[in-house]
């Protein structure tokens, strides 16, 4: 495995990020700790998940499986960087979700109850709230720091201008701000290249995008077809849309001699802005086939071939101005 720093602090993180919002809808306990355990040995220190991840199973059973898995011992979670989020809300009433100082606090107490930690390296805000001040939140975390509960912060799911509003709010407290940024990007999906990536590097913040194969378009889904792999809803729309680029795309990879997951994962990690990709395994299989994107160099003209078939997005304003 390889690893990186996140952002400007100084904590290294395996270049891949084992997401686990599978655990629990889709893949049973058992299994789920099954992953955790491959992820470690092979190098993978780097986990995330949420507070309300579990979906029909209840929100919050994401990370009571993973605190299930750290009681295991065996130096679970000491080997393990763990970054949870906060925002949705768990519960019906007014003060169960968002950013308030209130939901902060209950909100993080709640998830190392579940997680069974006595504290989590990164809290990432899952939105943003437009109806909380960032002197409030930063107070929180600052408290929630002081308290040992939290190391680092980070965003998610933020426009630039938000990410700017914090930090610099963060600066006037003195206080050290967002670590890094999570957001949905991928070839096909580059619009975070014309604000996001510009802020970020503007403030040294890691980026950890989630979704890199794009709900599945990106990992071979013409050869899911093929294998007479019946394409429902979404995937069956998404496929009718761009099925000219993923037959392009497709091809490329058969003539590297690389699968198509690989490659969406190998392109990301070339990219200097990116700390780790979040992927989620629904099984064992599907973690060791992305592992082999840590050691995957793509070459310059697969690159441009690359950015021909998915066209990149120019920084604002050249993005629409002159």
């Amino acid at each position: 495995m390889k690893y990186t720093q996140l952002g400007r602090s100084g904590l290294s993180v395996s270049r891949i990020c084992l997401g686990t919002m599978n655990f629990g809808p889709v893949t049973p306990e058992a299994d789920a700790h099954h992953i955790m355990d491959v992820a470690l040995e092979n190098g993978i220190n780097f986990f995330d998940t949420a507070n309300d991840y579990g979906r029909h199973t209840g929100k919050g059973k994401t990370e009571e499986i993973i605190g299930d898995w750290f009681q295991k011992g065996g130096g679970r979670r000491e080997k393990t960087v763990l970054a949870t989020k906060l925002y949705a809300p768990i519960g019906d009433w007014p003060n169960d979700g968002k950013l308030s100082a209130l939901n902060i606090r209950n909100s993080l107490d709640a998830s190392l109850r579940r997680l069974k930690t006595d504290h989590v390296d990164l809290i990432q805000f899952h939105h943003i709230d437009r109806n909380t001040p960032w002197d409030e939140i930063w107070q929180a975390m600052d408290v929630a720091v002081r308290q040992g509960k939290v190391i680092y912060s980070g965003s998610s799911n933020f426009a630039a201008w938000h990410i700017a509003v914090a930090q610099e709010a963060a600066h006037r407290r003195q206080s050290p701000g967002l670590v890094c940024d999570q957001s949905f990007y991928n070839l096909f999906t580059r619009d975070i290249e014309q604000e996001i990536i510009p802020v970020l590097k503007h403030y040294g913040m890691g980026l950890i995008p989630w979704s890199p194969l794009n709900q599945g378009l990106l990992g071979g889904i013409l050869r899911k077809e093929q294998g007479h792999r019946r394409l429902e809803g979404r995937a069956a729309a998404a496929l009718a849309t761009h099925r000219g680029q993923i037959e392009q795309y497709e091809a490329l990879a058969d003539k590297i001699g690389h699968h198509p997951a690989e490659i969406a994962l190998a392109w990301l990690l070339s990219r200097p802005i990116v700390t780790a990709p979040i992927v989620g395994p629904r099984t064992v299989e599907q973690l060791t086939s992305a592992l082999k994107a840590v050691d995957l160099t793509l070459e310059p003209e697969t690159l441009n071939e690359l950015d021909w078939i998915f066209p990149p997005r120019k920084e604002a304003p050249e993005a629409f101005a002159w």
